[in-house]
């Protein structure tokens, strides 16, 4: 779509500033970069309600423009990408507002994606089915069905020499790739049938079973929903590590037992998988199907799997703090090495060791100890003032547990380890003699000795 006119639009002036060709965005300032070209975006939005053939117009220019400036990016966040998918989203819009033939924008959709270097319409297809309108979606089914229907029958006809070998090895992959789309834009339509008839006839996957699953369930059929999260579950068994459509699956099965009036069993199902990755979210699943007469128990019986034999000790301790288990918590530290209490990460170690000071500050102790040592032994020196506030709370919770001794050995260590940490140590020391530290000048106090008569330069 291209406007008649002979005078550039004032918007591809601010188009090309936002963008700024020949400048290199790096990682870090591509998030400032990606607002600026948004709020050139959102400006081009506004005119899809009076002038959708020139907003259609502009997003097709702005997303040309994206892909020249691919090169001057640097994407690692990914950020960029989602700003040129939104720009295909607004063109859709705005072509759908102008009443543009369907069959022309989902054949420009399908040029893009053919010539797409760069990445911007990778598996387009989710992105846009919920955008497109009913003749659009129905248009760009019936495109990518022609381009699956060509790349299947390529691939039956492949002979069997191993040139021809490799020549259906690329047409099953792209027809795998249409396939794939078209599960996508079924699923967006919510049409079953046709996408169980595609899913038997490419393989199901154990992402089909999950779609078929919910589709069922929006349709009121339990049981169906139910054999298919089995088939899912039994497929995923015999994939080398779990897909994240298996764990969906796992949480989706007690919940149709129940709904079938099957709750022991649904019980019983949740409390297998719990016992297998027993951690915060597990715990309120489990609970979820446990009689509200019985959750005590449960909940005991829950937390002692949890601490029984060798489990992952971050999730364990998130599942302590998050179901208020202190004293548990405390027992749990102190039959912990200080090796494994290093490997713990500072989120949940801060909350541990806050949540251990009133009751059990000895305990608290050794998981501030734990959070320095693991700072100073990474050897961040950026990091310093993280560990000296860790080894302050230590100091103080060894105190307040009467073991002083402990605080010393604490001490010892430091010395001995990390005796050549030079930026770190004048600090520690104040710690351990208990002196206050050097007050030093704000900021702004710095900032204005430079004008001073002595400071002058």
């Amino acid at each position: 779509m291209t406007t008649t006119s002979n005078h550039p639009d004032p918007v591809e002036a601010e188009i090309e500033h936002a963008l700024d060709p020949g400048r290199f965005v790096s990682d870090r300032g591509c998030f400032r970069f990606v607002d600026s070209v948004e709020q050139v975006a959102a400006a081009i939005g506004r005119l899809v309600t009076d002038d959708p053939e020139r907003a259609a117009t502009l997003y097709e220019t702005f997303l040309a423009g994206c892909y020249e400036k691919a090169e001057e990016v640097d994407d690692s966040s990914g950020s960029f990408g989602m700003f040129a998918q939104s720009l295909i989203n607004g063109w859709i819009t705005a072509r759908q507002a102008a009443a543009a033939c369907p069959q022309q924008t989902t054949a420009l959709l399908l040029a893009w994606m053919d010539n797409d270097q760069y990445g911007f319409c990778h598996q387009l297809e989710r992105e846009i089915a919920t955008v497109l309108d009913e003749a659009g979606l129905a248009a760009f089914i019936d495109q990518i069905r022609g381009r699956f229907e060509a790349a299947d029958q390529a691939t039956t006809a492949s002979g069997g020499s191993d040139q021809a070998s490799q020549a259906a090895r690329r047409r099953r992959a792209e027809m795998l790739r249409w396939a794939e789309a078209l599960r996508s834009l079924y699923a967006a339509q919510g049409d079953l049938d046709v996408y169980v008839e595609l899913a038997e006839r490419t393989g199901p996957t154990t992402d089909d079973c999950l779609t078929v699953a919910n589709l069922l369930v929006t349709r009121g059929d339990p049981a169906q929903a139910l054999s298919w999260v089995e088939r899912g579950l039994e497929l995923d068994a015999h994939r080398p590590y779990p897909s994240f459509a298996a764990h969906s699956l796992t949480e989706l099965k007690p919940r149709l037992l129940a709904d079938l009036g099957r709750g022991e069993q649904a019980l019983e199902t949740a409390w297998a998988d719990y016992r297998k990755h027993p951690d915060r979210y597990s715990y309120d699943h489990l609970m979820t199907f446990v009689p509200q007469a019985e959750r005590s128990a449960w909940h005991d019986r829950a937390i002692t799997a949890a601490l029984d034999g060798d489990r992952y000790l971050p999730a364990v301790i998130e599942l302590l703090l998050h179901t208020d288990e202190t004293g548990r918590l405390g027992h749990l530290t102190a039959c912990t090495s200080d090796n494994s209490l290093e490997g713990i990460g500072h989120h949940a170690a801060e909350q541990a060791g806050t949540a251990l000071e009133p009751g059990h500050p000895g305990e608290a102790a050794r998981i501030w100890r734990a959070q320095g040592m693991r700072i100073l032994k990474a050897g961040k020196s950026r990091y310093y003032g993280a560990a000296l506030r860790c080894f302050e709370h230590a100091k103080r919770c060894y105190r307040h547990a009467g073991r002083p001794a402990q605080w010393q050995q604490v001490v010892d260590e430091v010395y001995a380890q990390h005796g050549r940490k030079m930026s770190f140590l004048p600090r520690f020391d104040e710690i351990v003699t208990g002196t206050d530290p050097t007050p030093q000048p704000s900021f702004l106090d710095q900032a204005s000795a430079r004008w001073s008569p002595s400071g002058t330069k």
